[in-house]
């Protein structure tokens, strides 16, 4: 799965679904319902989806009561402005959408870029309501004040008001008397009835290299779509392993708490775990396997390495993170930790420690959700970037080198 095409197709979490369903097809895994997956036989491999979230399993070629599993946890959305459901409104000759923020983007990155859209479509057809992904054509913008109207902005910094400054530039109003549903139902083919939509606005330009040496990947999305990618192609790589379940899962709205049917602290991924026919009890099986959450890591940042925890600061290039925190915002115990670290000497990967400053907040991941409602040993985990947050991001392409492969040794 090219890591580029990835980057500029999962412009949604849905579309990141989308492009997981059709990488994980192609390399012969079987899609089911969770009705099936009683019946899935050693050695075969299968996925789940559950709205815009995926679980992905490789049976072991023998399931017996030593059988275990060997988790590796990713959410696939991000932060993004998303359409209201009463979005039109008009000001100064221009029609314009209102957007609601979703998770914590960091906002004055959002201004004066090339928007797309992109979402999903709730339609009615042949009386049966579908969900149907699409992704938009034209490019739109939140454009900054001029630095004439705002004389102060360069010394005193730029205040957004996310209830004011995030209306989208639609269209020149009176040109044309289309509102924005009108807009989508040009998407529908015949037969079909827009009922609803759930839309967001996404960064356009496409991802792109880096650096003198092409060392680094500039893109919207990194986090969490680099922990997705790598996990993919470990998964897709790997082969079955002779008593052991390997199992991917992306989860929904991490950026906004986790505490959905499609989040992690919803009951999706224990649904499919209960599902697979095994000799032992599932419970004592999972506290004796290994999860690994995946998320990103904040490198350093080379104009403020103050803002690190000196002796914890992980930097681009310098391989894979381990992210602990004494609060359990993140995931992992100390054997936990020493686990980790084994693997990752036997498959030859750096690895870099990161703890949060004292004196600031710490963030969290899907690990401590999932590792607290299956009761399966879990640590965090990530690849370091900068600009986390912003609506372009930059990591090094060697990090996630390192991460691909030290996935693959743990499904191995």
């Amino acid at each position: 799965m090219d890591f580029f095409g990835f980057l500029n197709d999962s412009v949604t979490p849905c579309h990141t679904v989308k492009s997981l369903h059709e990488a994980f097809d192609r390399a012969g895994f079987k899609s089911v319902g969770i009705e099936d997956v009683s019946k899935m036989a050693p050695g075969e491999s299968f996925f789940v989806e559950r709205g815009s979230a995926l679980v992905a399993v490789r049976m072991p070629k023998k399931i017996g009561a030593e059988s275990r599993f060997k988790l590796a946890l990713a959410h696939v959305d991000f932060p993004a402005l998303k359409v209201a459901p009463n979005p039109d409104k008009n000001a100064a000759g221009v029609q314009k959408l209102h957007t609601e923020v979703y998770g914590s983007p960091l906002y004055t990155s959002w201004l004066d870029r090339d928007l797309g859209y992109a979402g999903i479509l709730a339609v009615k057809k042949d009386g049966s309501i579908v969900a149907k992904p699409f992704r938009g054509k034209k490019l739109f913008r939140i454009p900054q004040l001029a630095v004439h109207l705002n004389r102060g902005v360069n010394q005193d910094g730029l205040k957004v008001n996310p209830q004011t400054d995030f209306d989208v530039l639609w269209k020149a109003a009176g040109c044309g008397s289309q509102n924005f549903r009108d807009a989508l139902a040009q998407e529908l083919a015949p037969g079909e009835e827009l009922l609803d939509f759930d839309v967001q606005f996404f960064d356009a330009q496409p991802a792109n290299a880096g650096g003198m040496n092409d060392e680094w990947v500039y893109s919207g999305r990194i986090d969490n779509l680099t922990s997705c990618h790598a996990i993919a192609e470990a998964l897709i790589a790997t082969e079955a392993c002779e008593k052991d379940f390997a199992v991917a899962a992306f989860f929904n709205n991490e950026e906004v708490g986790s505490l959905s049917r499609t989040g992690a602290g919803g009951n999706f991924l224990k649904a499919v775990l209960e599902s697979i026919p095994l000799p032992s009890n599932l419970s004592a099986a999972l506290s004796d396997s290994f999860a690994l959450s995946i998320d990103v890591a904040h490198a350093t940042h080379p104009n403020s390495p103050e803002k690190h925890e000196p002796n914890h600061a992980p930097v681009l290039g310098g391989g894979v993170v381990l992210k602990t925190n004494s609060q359990n915002r993140y995931a992992g115990d100390v054997l936990g930790s020493a686990r980790l670290r084994d693997l990752c000497a036997r498959a030859e990967v750096p690895l870099q420690d990161f703890v949060m400053r004292n004196d600031m907040a710490c963030g969290s991941t899907v690990g401590p959700t999932v590792s607290a409602m299956l009761g399966i040993p879990t640590v965090d985990i990530g690849e370091p970037i900068l600009s986390m947050h912003s609506i372009r991001e930059m990591m090094a392409i060697k990090d996630h080198e390192s991460m691909i492969r030290l996935v693959s040794a743990f499904f191995c």
